[in-house]
């Protein structure tokens, strides 16, 4: 499991469900390194601000994390973290390494209309 205050998301069927469940998803497909742990941070801190996104994490080398490491949008990522963005279900953005929190606020700006 992934030491963060995120949902933590442990199987395939919690991915489904959580998409189920909420509009606008934000997951983080990582480790517990140096390229992930700046995310996972980010989205603790926006968390309180992007009440309408829902925020997680899943582990990148879970079997489980398939649903995410093998999504078409992901297929020529590298580097971990994979972050994936969902809107009603669908990928409206990925993404992959490290990123400030100031991408994935204009990511979430773009994408989930800050209310």
């Amino acid at each position: 499991m992934l030491y963060t205050n995120l949902t933590h998301v442990l199987s395939g069927q919690e991915h489904a469900k959580l998409l189920q469940e909420n509009e606008n998803v934000m997951i983080c497909c990582g480790r517990m390194g140096p390229m992930c742990i700046p995310v996972y941070e980010s989205m603790e801190e926006l968390e309180n601000e992007y009440t309408h996104v829902k925020f997680a994490d899943m582990e990148f080398d879970s079997p489980d994390a398939k649903v995410i490491r093998n999504l078409p949008e992901c297929s020529g990522f590298a580097g971990i973290p994979f972050v994936v963005y969902y809107k009603n279900g669908k990928v409206v953005k990925a993404t992959t390494s490290i990123q400030s929190i100031d991408q994935i606020t204009e990511i979430l700006n773009e994408h989930f209309n800050h209310k």
